[in-house]
């Protein structure tokens, strides 16, 4: 699975600009991306809607467009993406589940 972290002209507007800032760091923390999409078995859906689910529990309404964003580039069904925000109900609440939903519309509608 290609991930455009090492990318910096695929960011959004602030971290490509602490990339272009920072060229060394931003290097440094694709690579960490990299080794750890690499360190185990988890197929490419599967880590997208894993890394998903993680930015719902965080209620970082950026890192869920960009996990969304991805998962639509990658093919992941529309409909896979809801159902992690689904799935989150039970142990970060209904409230914030429906939030993370609404972030996942913003781009999956």
């Amino acid at each position: 699975m290609t991930d455009k972290t090492d990318d910096p002209t695929d960011l959004p507007a602030a971290a490509s600009s602490v990339a272009e800032t920072y060229p060394d760091v931003w290097d440094a923390y694709a690579e960490l991306g990299k080794a750890c999409s690499e360190a185990g078995p988890i197929d490419g859906e599967t880590k997208r809607l894993v890394k998903l689910a993680l930015a719902v529990g965080a209620q970082s309404e950026g890192a869920v467009h960009s996990h969304v964003r991805r998962g639509l580039e990658e093919d992941v069904d529309p409909e896979a993406l809801r159902h992690v925000a689904m799935l989150a109900t039970p142990t970060i609440g209904f409230p914030k589940s429906v939030a993370a939903l609404t972030w996942i519309d913003d781009l999956a509608d």
